[in-house]
């Protein structure tokens, strides 16, 4: 099954989530890779690509980070302006509607990351563009789906076109231009609706791009 996540669709989605339905992700905590990935960096400039909820961005801000947060949806971006006020992080935040297979920052940020985001576009493509938003000496930190036999559809079983795995994407990064600092590949567990464990299947790549 082929899926355009397009504006209508995350539209639809982020709708459904802000009214606490099935799959709704509006309260998600941040990323737990997300903190291991960032010790040791010094706050600066970040860039979150396709930022849905406002989680991981709200965590940065909360951390002294100053955060441009992009995606499709206006209503996720409602969503994420309205917990980061309720968070007192507001004034480290920049909420950006955009599609982001066209649209480009204009200027280069110190962390570039993103998590599970499926734009309208090959899903590697839109990791090659968002890497290319890294300014030198910077930090690009990609959260996916892992690439796994038989996945066919979205949410915690994406299709195939919205998964990858860190060997692929680890191979797309000239290593004359990045370091590669974390490849992994976990399994990890949450409760999911109705309280129903949940398995993840996920990849995290960390590169830091040569001055």
């Amino acid at each position: 099954m082929s899926h355009g996540f397009d504006k209508d669709f995350w539209e639809r989605h982020w709708l459904q989530g802000r009214a606490g339905g099935p799959g709704s992700m509006g309260g998600n905590p941040p990323n737990p890779y997300l903190a291991r990935e960032t010790d040791g960096l010094a706050p600066g400039t970040a860039l979150d690509v396709g930022c849905g909820g406002g989680a991981e961005a709200i965590w940065l801000a909360s951390r002294n980070w100053h955060v441009t947060a992009a995606d499709i949806s206006s209503e996720a971006l409602a969503l994420a302006a309205g917990r980061a006020a309720a968070s007192g992080t507001a004034e480290r935040l920049r909420w950006v509607e955009a599609d982001l297979s066209v649209w480009n920052p204009d200027a280069g940020f110190d962390l570039v990351m993103t998590h599970y985001a499926h734009p309208a576009m090959p899903q590697m493509e839109f990791y090659d563009r968002i890497a290319g938003w890294v300014a030198p000496g910077g930090t690009l930190l990609i959260v996916g789906h892992l690439h796994t036999p038989g996945s066919t559809g979205h949410g915690h079983h994406p299709p195939a076109e919205a998964s990858a795995t860190s060997a692929a994407v680890t191979a797309r990064l000239d290593d004359r231009e990045w370091e590669i600092v974390t490849a992994e590949e976990h399994l990890r567990t949450l409760t999911g609706h109705r309280g129903r464990a949940v398995s993840l299947h996920d990849f995290v790549v960390r590169a830091a791009r040569r001055r």
